[in-house]
Order: C-alpha cells, then sequence, then structure tokens
C-alpha cells in the first residue's frame, strides 16, 4: 500500500465499511471517500487522527510512516525503567489492542490476565509472550520490533520496545 488512498480503501475494507459508511461517521459524502481512495483528494488533517482511531491503527501507519525496525544499542545505555513495550494484537476474531505501557511493569500486566477479548476470553496469543527473553534482548542491547508474527487462524501480534 503505496498511496494514502490506498491504505484508507484498505482499511476501510478490513473495518468492513462501505464507503457511505465511512463517509456519514466522517460527515463527509460517499463521493469525497471515492476522491479519497483513488487519490484525487486527500481527507482534511483534522480527520487523520479519528481515520486512524476508527481503523485501530497509528496515525503513522495511516499517514504511511515506517518505524524504524530492530535496532542494537550498547547494552550499558540500556535503562529498563525508561523503556516501553508496545504491544499489537489484531486477532481474526475481531479483536484489536494496542497497549504501551513501562517495560519494568509489563510482567504484571501479561501475567495478570487483565487483557481480554470482547466476550471476556484471554486474549489469544498474549499468554505465550516470554518476557523474560524479550527483557534478555533488550539487555543485550535490542530495540525497536522485536517480534511480528502472522498465524494461519489470522492473528497478528506485534512487539516492540522503545
Amino acid at each position: 500500500m503505496n498511496s494514502l488512498g490506498e491504505r484508507i480503501s484498505y482499511y476501510r475494507k478490513k473495518a468492513g465499511m462501505t464507503q457511505e459508511q465511512l463517509a456519514e461517521k466522517c460527515s463527509v459524502t460517499a463521493q469525497a471517500v471515492s476522491k479519497w481512495e483513488n487519490d484525487l483528494t486527500a481527507p482534511d488533517i483534522s480527520l487523520i487522527a479519528p481515520l486512524a482511531k476508527l481503523f485501530s491503527i497509528t496515525c503513522d501507519e495511516f499517514l504511511g510512516v515506517q518505524r524504524a525496525e530492530t535496532a542494537a544499542v550498547a547494552p550499558e545505555l540500556v535503562n529498563l525503567n525508561a523503556m516501553l513495550l508496545k504491544l499489537k494484537v489484531d486477532s481474526a476474531k475481531g479483536d484489536k489492542v494496542n497497549i504501551n505501557f513501562p517495560l519494568s511493569i509489563a510482567e504484571v500486566v501479561l501475567k495478570s490476565g487483565i487483557i481480554k477479548t470482547k466476550g471476556g476470553e484471554s486474549l489469544s496469543g498474549i499468554e505465550n509472550i516470554d518476557l523474560e527473553q524479550i527483557v534478555s534482548l533488550v539487555k543485550l542491547g535490542a530495540v525497536g520490533k522485536l517480534m511480528d508474527v502472522q498465524s494461519a487462524d489470522g492473528d497478528v501480534v506485534e512487539i516492540w520496545v522503545e
């Protein structure tokens, strides 16, 4: 997806919306959405954040900004108390979770079972995250995107440390 229009079309369809439904949510016409998707015009800047929220993605993802992949830093510069664990889960069942929390409390959150699906079940894949391995990687200096997995069932899990 190289263009903004392609991304809008992709995320709209992924959300199961028609152009008319998206237009209604944005208080624009279906013709405006069609023009966005065909790269004839772009949404007003005031709609960027609401559109990203509607599609359960970040503004950077919506705009096509690429984050740096995994990088290495000197291990002596690693401060676990100052780092964030960013967890993104997009399940095939429609559950979408974006969590950012300090790495120092990540273990408590992941093991607590706080994160649930719409039906109250534990979110698939989260219970299998080995936080000790993530911390070990970070202590060695790995930061950025540490994991990006798509299961055969269509579940997507990404783990970032920044």
